[in-house]
């Protein structure tokens, strides 16, 4: 099944804080686009795995993504090593992305750096026809190599290399965080407050959505890094 964009992210949820609105937008525009997220974040304070899995797939609607699927690799504890870079190199060969968005190139959370890392290597490794996989039907599968790689801001503030305005999704991108619901601020939840649990996490996010769109004249924006420089033959394709 091949898709326009692919992101993979650390955590179900990851996707929906930092590129969201992009999703929902490129969704809009006619792209397909699907999640893979690495691990179910099991080791979270809040929820189980099994409820994750049920909220993850209610954001996937909320998004319009063409499939969502979850690698299981373990939360907190994969590697950026061979073994695994080869199961990512399957989900790329499977889905054949033109463009990839993944985590940010380092924050708060050890596994958001650690995805990054792994991710990017992943995509490049994609690429060279030595490196042998297999599908899910035991067939040999085609090297591939995505155009490019970009990486969402999550905690930590990052200056951005480029931002997506994402003002017309805003609120579906909302609603897509949100049906995480035992993740992000309850007051009727009677489970510990964690750092996104916090109501001012959820604030903080909009905040800068606000900050990035401002920089672009729009009113919310999300922001990326880029791993190689992007090549255009007109200015006007940067206006």
């Amino acid at each position: 099944m091949k898709v326009d964009i692919l992101v993979i992210a650390a955590h179900p949820d990851d996707a929906e804080l930092g590129a969201g609105g992009t999703i929902v937008s490129h969704v809009a525009m006619g792209h397909k686009v699907a999640v893979v997220d690495l691990t179910r974040g099991e080791l979270g304070t809040r929820g189980t795995a099994e409820i994750r899995d049920e909220e993850a797939a209610a954001a996937a609607k909320i998004l319009g993504l063409t499939v969502r699927e979850n690698l299981q690799l373990k939360d907190g504890f994969f590697q950026n090593d061979a073994d695994t870079q080869r199961i990512v190199i399957q989900a790329l060969r499977r889905f054949q992305p033109d463009i990839v968005l993944t985590n940010a190139i380092y924050d708060r959370h050890t596994d958001h750096g650690k995805g990054a890392s792994l991710v990017a290597d992943a995509c490049f490794l994609s690429g060279l026809a030595k490196i042998l996989t297999t599908d899910r039907n035991d067939q040999e599968q085609q090297a591939w190599r995505p155009k490019a790689v970009y990486h969402f801001i999550q905690s930590q503030f990052i200056k951005p290399d480029f931002i997506v305005d994402v003002s017309d999704h805003w609120e579906t991108k909302m609603k897509a965080i949100r049906a995480f619901k035992t993740q992000f601020y309850d007051p009727a939840s009677n489970e510990p407050e964690t750092y996104i649990s916090n109501p001012g996490f959820l604030k903080m996010i909009e905040a800068r959505a606000i900050e990035f769109g401002h920089a672009i004249g729009a009113k919310y924006g999300e922001g990326f890094t880029i791993r190689r420089f992007p090549g255009v033959k007109s200015l006007y394709h940067l206006l």
